[in-house]
């Protein structure tokens, strides 16, 4: 099985450059990451140059001004250059007569959108109508669908969120559990939490581990436990129904969905 990092992020201007990025993924034995354009930058000049430099080892999503008329145009030329995917905030919209433009554009391109928001967002109606709209188009929920902002024992906004899973074009991103789970004052060793909330075993459920894929949050996850723990313990601590399971969300998700040039 090849171990594929879905959500990882690359910039000279903010966080740091790739070639630390494939520092970790070398010393963790990660095969391929998928470089996340950062909130607010809309200028994907560089994510193109590491597709370049790096050929076979990672894959593209960018960010464009959906508000732009030009946008899907500006898609289309990006996905002729490498680019695999567009990032989009749950409540995007695109101007003039049609709102789900630069969705429909991803849709018609055969390229996936990588969705983030907040709880709120990724529980609204109008968000899961996306889903019946474009059907063709896969959507993949960032962040466990921020999962671990709901503080209910019952977790009921969640569950409206993982209540998408009754969408097949619906996918869902699991993160390290340092994503979700209280950091310890003072520290315990070798694990710190004491406690982890089912999130992720609520999703396997709902969505099927095929339709679940890891992410880092590299290098965010440096401020939490650290990329080679925010890969370990969602491996080793989430109770997955079989070994082919968590295969699938450490890897063969991912590459059904993302072609890394090929």
């Amino acid at each position: 099985m090849p171990i594929i990092d879905t959500h990882c992020h690359a910039a000279t201007i903010w966080f740091q450059a790739v070639e630390t990025l494939l520092d970790q993924m070398n010393r963790n034995d990660v095969d391929h990451a998928v470089l996340i354009q950062i909130r607010g930058m809309r200028d994907n000049a560089y994510l193109i140059e590491c597709l370049r430099r790096f050929p076979g080892k990672f894959s593209a999503v960018v960010t464009l001004d959906p508000t732009s008329p030009d946008s899907p145009a500006q898609l289309e030329r990006l996905v002729k250059e490498g680019v695999e995917g567009i990032r989009l905030h749950a409540g995007a919209r695109s101007p003039g007569g049609d709102p789900l433009a630069i969705w429909r554009k991803a849709q018609d391109l055969g390229i996936p959108v990588s969705c983030q928001g907040g709880l709120p967002d990724f529980s609204n109606d109008d968000f899961a109508a996306i889903f019946q709209e474009l059907p063709q188009l896969n959507i993949i929920i960032e962040h466990l669908g921020r999962g671990g902002d709901d503080s209910s024992p019952t977790w009921d906004t969640y569950r409206k969120v993982l209540a998408l899973s009754r969408y097949p074009n619906a996918y869902m991103k699991v993160p390290g559990l340092g994503e979700f789970c209280q950091r310890p004052m003072p520290f315990v060793q070798p694990f710190p939490f004491g406690e982890i909330p089912p999130l992720i075993e609520m999703a396997v459920e709902a969505f099927g581990a095929n339709r679940l894929m890891w992410g880092s949050d590299f290098p965010p996850s440096a401020s939490r436990e650290g990329y080679h723990n925010a890969l370990q313990w969602p491996m080793e601590r989430v109770k997955y129904a079989s070994e082919a399971d968590r295969d699938w969300v450490f890897g063969n998700t991912a590459a059904t969905i993302w072609r890394f040039g090929n």
